[in-house]
């Protein structure tokens, strides 16, 4: 007796990414039952992600697996290729990719038709991999010139406590040690240095 062919969906979201509102919505609309729709929110630059662990063992042959993007299957040319390859030679399963529609496996099975599909899969996961390298040295580029700028990067550091001015005025006049003067303000010497460095800067010269 044959099975029934089932459909599934496959979302991945970074945490650092908006939701994944947008990917769900796509997916039900093209009829992914909600309780086949499974959910990684993790950065998907290897595949030690559970979600996606649990579907490749749920999937069997014939089965229907719809994604929104070819990047949701990894986060570099050759993963990619690599879970592409597992999921339709190896288990026999159908891919539909929605925002490429020439990625769809159920459409020219013929040898042409695996061709186009397989150059496509190619071009498409290149311009991923590549756009995620862009990203990266936009980001890299963009913090460099904040730093260039003086902006700092971080936790902010903890207010001075009360004593602050009163310590620095008399470790600055030589009446106290800058040992002494961390220890009444509570905070390890090179910290003190460091804070003192920056308040100066803060308080009208004489």
């Amino acid at each position: 007796m044959e099975r029934n062919k089932k459909i599934y969906g496959y979302i991945r979201v970074s945490t650092r990414e908006q939701n994944e509102d947008r990917q769900w919505i796509a997916l039900r609309e093209v009829g992914v039952p909600e309780q086949n729709i499974l959910l990684d929110k993790q950065s998907g630059k290897d595949f030690h992600r559970p979600q996606y662990r649990r579907l490749v063992r749920k999937l069997k042959k014939d089965d229907l697996l719809y994604i929104k993007s070819i990047d949701r299957l990894g986060r570099n040319y050759g993963e990619i290729l690599e879970q592409w390859r597992l999921l339709t030679k190896e288990k026999g399963v159908d891919i539909v990719v929605l925002d490429m529609p020439l990625l769809d496996t159920r459409r020219g099975k013929d040898l042409m038709g695996t061709f186009l599909s397989d150059i496509v899969l190619q071009v498409l996961s290149f311009v991923a991999e590549n756009e995620r390298v862009n990203i990266r040295q936009r980001q890299a580029e963009g913090i460099a010139a904040a730093k260039a700028r003086g902006v700092r990067f971080g936790r902010p550091p903890k207010p001075l406590p009360e004593n602050f001015h009163s310590a620095y005025q008399r470790w600055r006049a030589d009446k106290i040690t800058g040992t002494a003067a961390a220890k009444e303000c509570g905070m390890p010497l090179s910290t003190f240095r460091y804070r003192a460095s920056i308040y100066k800067r803060t308080i009208p010269q004489k």
